[in-house]
């Protein structure tokens, strides 16, 4: 990953490349690609499998047999940046840092749209205000679970992540947000899940 496929994937403008795993593992690994048009996604095997510098530092990777293949199998989802985050961040960047990931399963398309609606409105600026530091928020177009929004959190280490979190809970603006009817969670949620990841040494996120 470090040597063949991260800068291919740089090569052809697909930059920075974000590497997560597990805290006390190393699967599954979370690759997080921001592509800047849906024909760069549709575009990026093609044009990696065209780079002979890739194919040559990947060739173990790329050629591994199906009696020793390199992984399992690979599961992705496309998302759309939010309104209110188009640009993804690299908030924190000491060595020690550490990366959240939730994911917000909704009961119907149009509970969905209200959360992403409630992040775009106000949701966003509490976190930035509350420490809360965004990587990422992403509606999903495709893959498993949906509807659901995506969003990615950097702290710079745990301690941080836990203190933060309570600033938000206890924080006016959040009381104010959730009090409204129409974004009450048991309307718009049906399931949340929650991930605490470390970037990989060759992350570039």
């Amino acid at each position: 990953m470090a040597k063949a496929a991260i800068p291919a994937l740089n090569r052809i403008g697909i930059n920075p490349v974000g590497v997560f795993e597990p805290e006390d593992d190393i699967n599954p690994v979370y690759v997080l690609l921001r592509h800047k048009s849906m024909d760069s996604i549709a575009t990026a095997t093609r044009k990696l499998l065209a780079d002979p510098e890739y194919l040559a530092k990947g060739a173990n990777f790329l050629n591994a047999p199906s009696s020793d293949p390199a992984y399992a199998r690979v599961e992705s989802s496309i998302l759309l940046a939010f309104a209110g985050m188009a640009q993804l961040e690299k908030p924190v960047t000491s060595p020690g840092r550490v990366v959240q990931l939730r994911i917000y399963e909704s009961p119907s398309v149009k509970t969905g749209q209200k959360k992403i609606e409630m992040f775009n409105r106000a949701e966003i600026d509490i976190f930035r205000k509350t420490g809360l530091h965004p990587v990422f928020f992403g509606e999903s177009l495709s893959g498993v679970k949906m509807p659901n929004l995506t969003y990615m959190l950097m702290f710079k280490d745990r301690t941080e992540q836990k203190t933060n979190w309570r600033k938000f809970g206890s924080h006016p603006d959040w009381k104010k947000l959730k009090s409204i009817p129409e974004y009450a969670d048991k309307k718009i949620l049906c399931g949340i899940t929650n991930l605490n990841l470390k970037p990989a040494q060759y992350s570039q996120i």
